[in-house]
Formats: structure tokens, C-alpha cells, sequence
């Protein structure tokens, strides 16, 4: 599902070059879930965007479900990112004038050969009913609970059904019940198939994965692969 050889991270400013990532190696497996923990400014956050494809400009090589992501022009990666990838994130980016099955929908506005808008509500609505939101279908954000907030912005992410869930610190918003719901929404989703991805520093949130993943200073110091 996903392989990373030997990507490297250089961040440059006026004063001197920093390198984020340096010579990550990395394969995580169709069907696993994995949290990925480091401290602030380890890699981590800069892994999972290169992983997505918000972040292009590396060295290495990085394959995402068959894809060398290189290969593919921003209209092609674009297109790739929004119907295979799903990205869930700390902060849920809703649209308070927007219900929450339309801003579910949203991101079907954005891609080519988009659907019509009854086949994008019809989406949304089923996102939202797997994540037992049915009956909110209709409601604003500001009607909704933090956990509820953050099972749609899930929603969102499932709304084309894609393969691989990238999560960046997805309970870091939440107290520690909600948080939990959040935890055992992603097991849910990856005992369906999803595989799915955590970058975390919270152990609750690890402890919940198959694998977790190390990195110290842009390098994998463990990969939680059985020795």
C-alpha cells in the first residue's frame, strides 16, 4: 500500500538548510493500522504529507498503492489524492453555513467527472450514516458536539471510498471520552479494510494501533515490525 525508499526532507531558509526526513525507509501493508509517534519536529507531520501528496518536493521514492507519486503531473496527483486518499486532521475545517451532509459533499466539487449533486448527497448521507450521524444529516456544525464535529469531517474522508485513511493528531481536539469514540471509530473502519494511518503523540491513541512507528530527528528508529 505504501513504500517509502530512502525519501529525504530538505527544508531551506535564508540562514541554512535543516533536513526533516533523512533517508526514511518505510512499508506499511494494505489492511494495517498504524500509529506513527515522535516529538514535535521529529518528521512526522512532514512523513504523512509526503504519504498524501500535499508535499512533492523530496528525494526518494515514495509509491502509494501501486503509484510512484512522482510520476504523477499536480492534475493527476490532484485527481489521485482526492479519490484514493482520505485525509482526516486535529482541526475538523468545517463550513459553518454548510450542513453537515454538505460539507461531506464538498470535496466532490473538486474533482473531474464530479458526480451530480444527488449522487454526492447520497454519498455524504451514507459517509454519515456509517459513522451513526444519520439523524444530523441536516444540522449545522455549531449544533454539533466535538466528537460529532469529528465524525463528519471522517465522513468527509470516506466520501469516495478510498483505500488509505492519513490522520494527523485526529483526537488532539478532544477530551479524553470523545477521543476514545474517535480510537474506536478507526478500528472500526480498518476492520472493514481501510487502511489507515495515525500520526499521533498520544499513547492512548497508539496503544490502539497493530504497529506503531518510531521517528527521532527525520529517521525511523522503529519500524514495528516484529524483529
Amino acid at each position: 500500500m505504501i513504500r517509502l525508499t530512502a525519501v529525504k526532507k530538505h527544508y531551506r531558509s535564508a540562514a541554512k538548510g535543516e533536513l526533516a526526513l533523512r533517508g526514511v525507509d518505510l512499508h506499511i501493508g494494505e489492511g494495517e493500522m498504524v500509529a506513527i509517534v515522535g516529538t514535535s519536529g521529529s518528521g512526522k507531520t512532514t512523513l504523512l504529507n509526503i504519504i498524501g501528496g500535499l508535499d512533492r518536493n523530496y528525494q526518494g521514492k515514495v509509491e502509494v498503492d501501486g503509484q510512484d507519486l512522482a510520476k504523477l503531473s499536480d492534475r493527476a496527483m490532484s485527481d489521485f489524492r482526492n479519490r484514493r486518499i482520505g485525509f482526516v486532521f486535529q482541526h475538523f475545517s468545517l463550513l459553518d453555513h454548510m450542513t453537515a451532509a454538505e460539507n461531506v459533499s464538498l470535496p466532490s466539487a473538486f474533482v473531474r467527472g464530479k458526480p451530480p449533486v444527488e449522487d454526492a448527497r447520497a454519498r455524504a448521507v451514507e459517509s454519515l450514516t456509517t459513522l451513526g450521524l444519520a439523524d444530523k444529516v441536516g444540522e449545522h456544525p455549531n449544533n454539533l458536539s466535538g466528537g460529532q464535529k469529528q465524525r463528519v469531517a471522517i465522513a468527509r474522508a470516506l466520501l469516495f471510498r478510498p483505500k488509505l485513511l492519513l490522520c494527523d493528531e485526529p483526537t488532539g481536539s478532544l477530551d479524553s471520552t470523545t477521543g476514545a469514540q474517535i480510537i474506536d471509530t478507526f478500528r472500526a473502519l480498518n476492520a472493514e479494510g481501510y487502511t489507515v494511518v495515525i500520526i499521533t503523540h498520544e499513547a492512548r491513541v497508539s496503544e490502539a494501533a497493530r504497529r506503531i512507528v518510531r521517528i527521532e530527528d527525520g529517521r525511523i528508529v522503529d519500524d514495528g515490525r516484529a524483529a
